[in-house]
């Protein structure tokens, strides 16, 4: 039998034992989706908003309920440790540049359900689907 097959059979095995035992295993979903489909996301999962622009930033707008992580704080990695991983994320700042950021150190984290805003807030307004007021 190739080291392949063995592979194969080893994952195979693991999954059934798992399965066998009522364990799971958890993927992490990492998504970078156009606006509507974020605002979609929103309305029928209820995530947390996660706004990584600056405290200036947010103050000229952002989504409705929208948490402020400054992603220049020097402790922004600790900010985002202090919450729940397992929780479903959604996540913007202005054109995309620093949620890719956030999301590489979510990754790192240990973060599960994570939904990027491709374009950031711009694009959000571009789509014309409205921020807090």
């Amino acid at each position: 039998m190739s080291s392949f097959k063995r592979a194969v059979a080893g994952v195979a095995l693991v999954a059934s034992i798992m399965a066998a035992c009522g364990g799971t295993t958890t993927e992490a979903s990492f998504e970078l989706v156009a606006p509507p489909v974020a605002a979609q996301v929103i309305a029928d999962e209820a995530p947390v908003v996660l706004d990584v622009r600056t405290p200036e930033e947010y103050a000229e707008g952002h989504l409705a309920d929208a948490v402020l992580i400054n992603f220049y704080d020097t402790d922004f990695a600790d900010q985002l440790d202090e919450l729940d991983k397992d929780a479903t994320y959604v996540v913007y700042c202005r054109s995309g540049n620093r949620s890719q950021g956030a999301i590489q150190t979510m990754r790192e984290l240990g973060f599960t359900d994570v939904v990027e805003v491709a374009g950031g807030i711009q694009a959000w307004v571009g789509a014309e689907l409205g921020l807090a007021e």
